[in-house]
């Protein structure tokens, strides 16, 4: 291809105000860039830091490494952060880099189709208004539309019913009868907040979790104050979690006998915390641990012990209007019923339609499965990155480092657009496809592969959520494009 006349910079539309989606648009902002827009379906920022608000909703990765490495949070509360203080970071953030202009609230998007004649592509909003852009990122996140269960008679409760995501603040639970269908890393953390206040709690188990301690602890005000008087001490601290978390990848990956040290732990604390025997039966795994998420709680197990929480493992039957049913034929009276039941993760961009090259839609693109060239491009269409896409998910570390990749990796593709003005680029077939074989074979050997059913496989039982390796293998392969894995395309009207 012939390079053009350089200088005009990309215009880009962002959809998704997490972590990814800011961290995109402050690089734009860093890079000059003015001509972009943030599409956001919700009336402020913070993706599931703004919709998961439920009773003790925090982070299971280290507060200093989810965080931007460009911009450290010295002051952090806790080793672990809570949401609130997880979505204040991200709101600061926004105020830092001047990026509320570019921010367009209540805009969900429901479609976005490539003009083919012009490369561009046209994104319309539920509400009808359409916007034209050179490129578009896709920052939704895997955790952002709640999975709800398919159980019969839902929706004729006549109690309160409501998703862990989409938490009921209005509604006191004090002295209610409260069914919790789901036992997973929502209901870890809500559940023993909310037995503190209920009369009597029914704990709906599909399967158990394999649950570890959680090394938390507040700050102390003289960490607080040698992390923001000695930066090199704080950039330290950040490399030594990124280190110790980074090692488990071994484990997850290969050599997944390692992890049964942390197997015993999980034992030893059930049968330390848990004097229920009935209980404690149905507490601890029959899988190998790590084939679906480990928990981390410190308060889980003591919870669980309580004289009033029932833990149910058969399984539901339906929903009636005073309560729920289990196979047996026991009925469970509750006033309220809270779904922790987790979110439809390896539905990546849904309920949008996104229409390529050709008019190719991505649910047929991913009719075998879900997939894209390291995660972030999609053959047939051109000039559209995906944060945290297929296969970039994370067991072991943190999701932001992956983000900061992936945001470097398509700050690359634009300067590259920026020297072929008004082209598209699009993955070669043959790239996505290696790349993709690549990954499952990676993991085939890893703990994910061990036989359990995890929200990490797809309806066809494929892994389309996880990285099979290191956190460092996968930002060295996106320091920087490969033109030569992309075709260039000019615009239909220019030939």
């Amino acid at each position: 291809m012939t390079k053009r006349k350089t200088g005009r910079k990309p215009s880009v539309i962002i959809i998704g105000t997490g972590f990814g989606g800011l961290c995109m648009a402050i690089q734009l902002k860093r890079a000059g860039y003015e001509d972009f827009i943030l599409l956001e379906k919700a009336h402020k920022v913070g993706g599931t830091w703004r919709d998961n608000t439920y009773p003790g909703a925090a982070c299971d990765v280290q507060s200093h490494f989810y965080s931007y490495s460009f911009e450290p949070k010295h002051d952090w509360s806790r080793k672990f952060g809570l949401q609130a203080e997880i979505l204040g970071y991200m709101e600061r953030c926004v105020e830092k880099y001047r990026l509320a202009p570019h921010i367009r609230f209540r805009n969900e998007v429901a479609s976005s189709v490539f003009d083919q004649a012009a490369n561009q592509w046209t994104v319309t909003t539920t509400q009808g208004t359409s916007l034209v852009a050179d490129v578009v990122v896709t920052a939704t996140g895997q955790l952002n539309q709640p999975a709800y269960p398919g159980i019969d008679g839902m929706d004729r409760f006549k109690g309160t019913l409501f998703h862990s995501a989409r938490w009921d603040h209005s509604y006191d639970l004090s002295d209610k009868t409260v069914a919790v269908i789901g036992t997973g890393a929502s209901a870890i953390q809500f559940v023993p907040e909310i037995v503190k206040q209920v009369k009597s709690l029914s704990l709906f188990q599909r399967s158990a979790a394999w649950v570890l301690p959680k090394p938390d602890r507040p700050f102390k005000p003289w960490e607080q104050a040698l992390f923001k008087s000695v930066p090199a001490w704080d950039r330290l601290y950040r490399s030594m979690i990124y280190w110790k978390n980074e090692s488990r990848a071994l484990a997850f990956t290969r050599f997944s006998g390692l992890l049964e040290l942390f197997a015993r732990q999980a034992r030893k604390d059930a049968h330390k915390q848990v004097t229920d025997p009935e209980k404690l039966k149905h507490i601890i795994p029959d899988y190998q641990i790590g084939c679906k998420r480990i928990l981390i709680s410190n308060d889980w197990y003591p919870a669980i012990n309580q004289p009033h929480v029932d833990l149910v493992t058969t399984t539901i039957d339906h929903v009636n209007e005073t309560g729920v049913v289990t196979r047996d034929g026991k009925h469970h009276e509750v006033d309220a019923i809270i779904l922790g039941t987790g979110f439809a993760a390896s539905q990546f961009l849904a309920p949008m339609e996104i229409k390529g090259r050709d008019e190719v839609t991505l649910n047929e693109a991913w009719s075998s499965g879900a997939q894209a060239y390291k995660g972030i491009s999609v053959a047939a269409f051109p000039n559209l990155f995906m944060l945290y896409g297929p296969n970039t998910n994370l067991a072991h570390n943190s999701i932001v480092y992956m983000l900061e990749s992936q945001v470097r990796y398509v700050m690359d593709c634009l300067r590259t657009l920026e020297a072929y003005p008004g082209s598209a680029m699009d993955v070669l077939p043959e790239r996505q496809s290696e790349f993709a074989e690549t990954v499952q074979t990676g993991l085939e050997g890893s703990v994910w592969a061990s036989g359990c059913s995890s929200w990490y496989l797809d309806k066809d039982g494929r892994n389309t959520i996880n990285w099979p390796g290191f956190t460092f293998s996968y930002r060295f392969s996106t320091r920087q494009v490969d033109t030569t894995d992309y075709q260039f395309l000019n615009p239909a009207k220019a030939r």
